[in-house]
């Protein structure tokens, strides 16, 4: 089962919203789909793509740019994936050359900034975390 009510065990067929709204998401269960998101959102790309467009629209290449180091690929399958958990639209745009824009949804933007706050945090504490690691790494003997 895990983390899914025997009682809402179904078989074929789409949930309804009664259902929908008895089911008990647990993030610790691995069956659980709220766990494929966490991991779409929480992963190096999915997080940083969050917060780029939580400044606003951006097109393809401008979010590319925005965020150093990730590949067109990784890029693309991570703006397929929150795209399909509802956490940002792409607008395509009829022009010549064709114009696609990202932006985050009311439920992206509510996400991202929790991530955001997350984020300046991590951002402000990294003078310990450094200290930390160095420390770490002289105990251990490492470089």
């Amino acid at each position: 089962m895990d983390g899914i009510s025997p009682s809402l065990e179904r078989t074929a067929g789409p949930r309804t919203d009664a259902e929908d709204a008895e089911l008990a998401f647990n993030v610790f269960a691995k069956s659980c789909p709220s766990r494929r998101t966490l991991e779409d959102v929480t992963g190096r790309w999915g997080s940083l793509t969050l917060g780029a467009l939580y400044e606003g629209s951006l097109r393809f290449n401008e979010l590319r740019r925005r965020i150093d180091g990730v590949s067109e690929k990784m890029l693309s399958q991570t703006l397929h994936s929150l795209e399909r958990d509802g956490l940002v639209h792409r607008e395509a745009q009829p022009t010549n050359p064709p114009r696609v824009d990202y932006e985050l949804t009311p439920l992206g933007r509510e996400v991202a900034e929790r991530l955001l706050s997350l984020i300046h945090f991590v951002e402000a504490r990294m003078p310990s975390v450094l200290d930390a690691q160095q420390s770490y790494d002289v105990a251990r003997g490492a470089r």
